[in-house]
């Protein structure tokens, strides 16, 4: 009344069964070596990072430099501000005056003395190049024409 089964049926189905455990088993392995590349990759990508991250690293060159906090002199913004402090600071100030404004040479030229102090103290300024005097040439053309119509804007206001 059933179907009757023969032996060669069931070693056919088995075949079968087998066959997809195998394909089934070399597609786990395909993945699991494709994981494995990827991760291989991604060790070699790291790696390259990391080497060329040494080659941007200065932090040896930072060792032969001198210290610049070393070598700072203290500047008053590092000192606490108190009414002492800003009355010797006054103090000092209203002498220094005096003393300039006893100064025969202050005297005699003011401007002149004033001039004369800042050469001394300022650091020498470097010649202007060629290029920025053509420069101020250039302006100074232009300024010239704005001059003349000025002047004749002037004299229509007359």
């Amino acid at each position: 009344m059933g179907k009757t089964s023969s032996r060669k049926d069931k070693t056919k189905h088995a075949d079968q069964k087998f066959e997809k455990k195998l394909e089934f088993y070399s597609k786990v392995r395909e993945t699991v070596a494709l994981g494995a590349q990827k991760a291989i990759k991604k060790k070699k990508r790291i790696r390259t990072r990391q080497k060329k991250l040494k080659a941007y690293n200065l932090s040896s060159l930072a060792e032969c430099l001198p210290d610049l906090e070393s070598s700072k002199p203290e500047t008053p913004a590092d000192f606490k501000v108190t009414t002492k402090s800003k009355q010797k600071l006054v103090m000092k100030e209203t002498n220094q005056l005096k003393t300039v404004l006893n100064n025969p040479a202050f005297q005699a030229d003011p401007l002149a003395a004033l001039h004369q102090h800042l050469q001394n103290t300022q650091p020498v300024c470097e010649k202007p190049t060629r290029k920025s005097v053509t420069g101020k040439k250039k302006k100074n053309k232009k300024k010239k024409k704005g001059s003349k119509g000025s002047t004749g804007s002037q004299s229509m206001e007359e």
